[in-house]
């Protein structure tokens, strides 16, 4: 267990993190080896997704190579085709399969994320943001009540007030009077409109043009891993706390192995959580790992569903697959386009707020 400098906060992710996570490399993989053996021999009956990523490549060829060593029981994969996947990803996952002489069931959700996103609503920013915006929309709250919480002296009168006032509305009132929910203000947390610097200011001055929701994730990603990893024992799964954001919150689970029992019995093992990107780099070179033309050709440093407005690199992206994946590129555009014109928009008022600040 590592301990924080005196006057310094540091989260468990990091004091509860386990030695290993300081190793070097090959120690580092090594060490995690022998924790995937020792699960997989106690839960043989195991799942894991398989996106086609990066971090996915890591993690099966990992796994395959611990299953051979020990003479364990392969593994389910699958992969989600959620109506808008790259080729270059739907390839790989082929040859992927190919490769290690492996079944990696193609799954496909009962709505896809272009019929999540019409009928729903389109992601912005970011879930927590896009969540947040879909309740205040939802729920008909006007931004007005943020100012009106502030303006007050006795805030959790007001705020119990603006609870009775909208019912069944309190998470949406949380995250846009900026508090917590018994009405303490927290303007700093990452659950409210301001999270994003300047994101209240900008909705009230550019008002929202279309629904947000983050719906598409959930019913393309989520509901249909559930269904999938039914009856199974044990799901394993790639999630690496240098990918940030909510990943590299702490959760209530044990942080330190990476695994966990949830409720229902069932068992959790994330081996990559302490895994950096330069423990990667030297696993895709020693091992002499391919990973998708998406990286390799197309020049993405990330993947996960194309397109995704949720990425601050979507955009960006995308101009990579263009010459590549024409049609795609332009489904991209039909998809998320509003979301992506919008955040264009926000990113350039916050850069003017920025520099009117450092003007002051």
């Amino acid at each position: 267990m590592k301990t924080a400098k005196e006057g310094e906060y540091r989260s468990k992710v990091y004091t509860d993190r386990p030695a290993y996570a300081d190793y070097d490399a090959p120690a580092k993989f090594q060490a995690i080896e022998s924790i995937v053996a020792r699960h997989l021999k106690q839960h043989p009956n195991a799942v894991c997704s398989y996106s086609g990523g990066a971090d996915s490549d890591i993690l099966l060829d990992l796994i395959e190579r611990v299953r051979k060593v020990f003479g364990l029981p392969p593994v389910k994969y699958y992969f989600f085709n959620t109506g808008l996947e790259m080729e270059a990803t739907k390839r790989h996952v082929a040859e992927t399969a190919e490769k290690y002489g492996i079944e990696i069931e193609t799954l496909r959700p009962k709505v896809n994320v272009v019929n999540a996103t019409r009928k729903y609503g389109q992601p912005f920013v970011s879930k927590i943001m896009s969540a947040g915006l879909e309740a205040v929309q939802t729920k008909k709250i006007p931004l007005s009540v943020h100012d009106e919480y502030w303006a007050a002296e006795d805030k959790h009168a007001k705020f119990a007030e603006l609870v009775e006032r909208y019912p069944h509305s309190k998470s949406a009132l949380t995250f846009l009077c900026c508090c917590n929910s018994v009405g303490d203000p927290r303007p700093d947390i990452q659950l409210v409109i301001n999270s994003s610097a300047y994101m209240l200011d900008f909705i009230k001055e550019n008002p929202v043009p279309f629904k947000v929701s983050n719906k598409c994730c959930t019913y393309c990603k989520k509901n249909l891993a559930h269904t999938a990893q039914k009856g199974y024992d044990m799901v394993i799964t790639g999630e690496r706390r240098d990918e940030g954001g909510m990943r590299s919150v702490p959760r209530s689970d044990n942080t330190s192995l990476c695994f966990t029992e949830t409720a229902d019995g069932q068992y959790r093992l994330r081996p990559l959580y302490y895994v950096s990107d330069k423990d990667k780099a030297w696993y895709k070179e020693y091992y002499n790992i391919r990973y998708s033309d998406a990286y390799e050709v197309y020049g993405f440093t990330r993947t996960g569903c194309c397109g995704c407005s949720i990425s601050s690199r979507a955009v960006e992206d995308l101009e990579k697959l263009k010459p590549y994946e024409p049609n795609l590129y332009k489904a991209a555009w039909n998809v998320f386009g509003d979301s992506y014109r919008y955040r264009q928009a926000y990113n350039e008022y916050r850069r003017m707020r920025q520099a009117q600040k450092r003007e002051e």
